[in-house]
């Protein structure tokens, strides 16, 4: 079991009286005297450290019997970074209880997913979290419900079945006990404009720790875009996102202190699981300080972190797709690999219909793509069958890759597939599956910026030089990445 950093009270209170904001996500602060909780950054008077009790979860904080402050709103700070640097069993299964996988499907579903009993779970998840699958879901299903009420004039019978709730009941209670208002008050209270621009469509606040440095995150995804499923307009990157309950179109922006959300959703359902793929897109839940402070004890890539701090790793909304494009982009060209990509998505997607223009299809599923004839791929011999393998493989259910992957054994399963090499590999596992400490020290671009930089540029003698930034070399080859003038490294003009 990890310990977290709930449990160390002299730290807590130093974070809380300095009100630093790195630390929200990170565990929330119940207030003995007032019964509310907060996040570290709260602006109020801070209160006397004896009557501060530290909690590792909102839903720990709601099991104790406090509500949720209204002045900092801790329900809308970032996730801990602790889910997407771990692939143990409990960030797996945080992973998932964020994908709105207990909603969906119950703690055994849960349970199923990860490989384990559902006893083992709750054990696991109530030592470390200080609350059991059930209560972390339903924490989160509050603050879906209150991003609901806030932001859309949804009438509140459905935004409790949208948020996951079975019943009206349980929704109206479980808001005035988290919230201390009721729903009704909530949408009075809500801050800034409540007039909710174009019907249907969401617009979120989707919070970070600074710094967030955007040029290569979106500079790359607008960079390898596939044509009619991503594209960038008007300072957003905008995608087609394939959902349990059905399509979304999501255009995101980077604001200073935030990112910008538009989510226009088939079915209001889909808006836990949404956020969550969005944010994992971005990397929103990553403590850019750790990572800097620990690269940046490299004199050599000191002056690229000083430069330009924050820089995240850019992943995907679906695991299954981005394996699919890596094989697509394997010895080609970025523009090679797009014009791949939109072949099968204009033969093979899904349409959708996008009231803005420019977005045409979902990516083809793996289901999909099994089902087309390989004669009609333009593309070697070789590399067809390792296509047609893994899509095989994905869609038989033989080959799983999601947030709840084990990332070594998903490593294995996919470097013994035909056509698998460690660069598709770790491409894969740092973009997909979310491996922070994913390396490509056979990459071109990594090898070359190691040249420039006095770095080994062999992959063995790189890999051990890198050792040293470790846990975190898969931002390192964010900031290698970015030496070179190629397009994924800058903001679309």
């Amino acid at each position: 079991m990890q310990k977290g950093m709930h449990t160390d009270t002299e730290r807590c209170v130093r974070a809380v009286r300095s009100k630093d904001a790195r630390f929200d996500g990170w565990f929330f602060t119940a207030v003995l005297t007032t019964g509310i909780y907060c996040r570290p950054s709260c602006p109020v008077v801070p209160p006397k450290p004896e009557n501060m009790v530290f909690h590792p979860s909102a839903a720990a904080c709601q099991q104790a019997g406090f509500r949720a402050c209204k002045r900092c709103r801790p329900d809308t700070s970032p996730g801990s970074p602790e889910w997407n640097r771990r692939a143990d069993l409990v960030a797996r299964a945080m992973r998932l209880i964020a994908d709105g996988v207990v909603d969906r499907e119950g703690v055994p579903g849960l349970a199923a997913r990860l490989g384990y009993s559902t006893r083992q779970v709750e054990r696991q998840l109530l030592a470390e979290l200080g609350a059991g699958p059930l209560a972390l879901a339903r924490a989160q299903r509050a603050q879906t419900a209150r991003l609901l009420i806030e932001t859309t004039e949804l009438p509140m019978a459905e935004i409790a079945f949208a948020a996951g709730f079975s019943s009206i009941r349980t929704f109206n209670e479980t808001v005035r006990e988290v919230f201390a208002l009721a729903p009704g008050e909530l949408r009075t209270r809500a801050p800034g404009n409540t007039s909710h621009g174009t019907p249907g469509v969401l617009s979120l606040r989707l919070p970070f720790r600074a710094p967030l440095n955007p040029d290569n995150l979106f500079g790359h995804l607008a960079a390898t875009a596939v044509p009619g499923v991503e594209e960038w307009r008007d300072g957003a990157y905008r995608r087609t996102l394939r959902l349990p309950y059905g399509h979304g179109i999501v255009a995101l922006t980077p604001r200073p202190d935030h990112i910008a959300c538009r989510l226009t959703l088939g079915d209001p359902r889909d808006l836990t699981v949404a956020i969550s793929r969005c944010r994992r897109l971005l990397d929103l839940d990553a403590d850019p300080v750790a990572v800097d402070d620990q690269l940046r004890a490299d004199p050599v890539l000191a002056p690229l972190v000083d430069k330009a701090p924050g820089r995240r790793v850019p992943r995907t909304v679906d695991e299954a797709e981005f394996a699919v494009r890596a094989v697509l982009g394997q010895q080609v060209s970025t523009a090679a690999a797009r014009t791949h990509a939109a072949r099968l998505v204009t033969a093979h997607g899904t349409p959708v219909d996008d009231p803005e223009g420019g977005l045409t299809h979902l990516f083809p599923s793996p289901g999909e793509l099994a089902a087309l004839d390989p004669e009609t791929l333009a593309m070697p011999r070789t590399r067809r069958a390792t296509f047609t393998t893994l899509v095989r493989r994905l869609a038989d259910g033989d080959l799983h890759l999601g947030v709840e992957s084990d990332w070594p054994e998903a490593r294995a399963r996919l470097l013994a597939l035909p056509g698998f090499g460690p660069w598709t590999v770790d491409v894969i596992a740092m973009r997909a599956l979310g491996d922070p400490d994913a390396f490509l020290p056979t990459d071109l671009g990594i090898r070359r910026a190691a040249r420039e930089l006095g770095l080994p540029s062999t992959p063995a003698a790189l890999t051990a030089r890198a050792a040293t930034w470790r846990p975190w070399r898969a931002y390192a080859v964010q900031y290698l990445w970015a030496t070179d003038s190629h397009p994924i490294n800058f903001l679309p003009v």
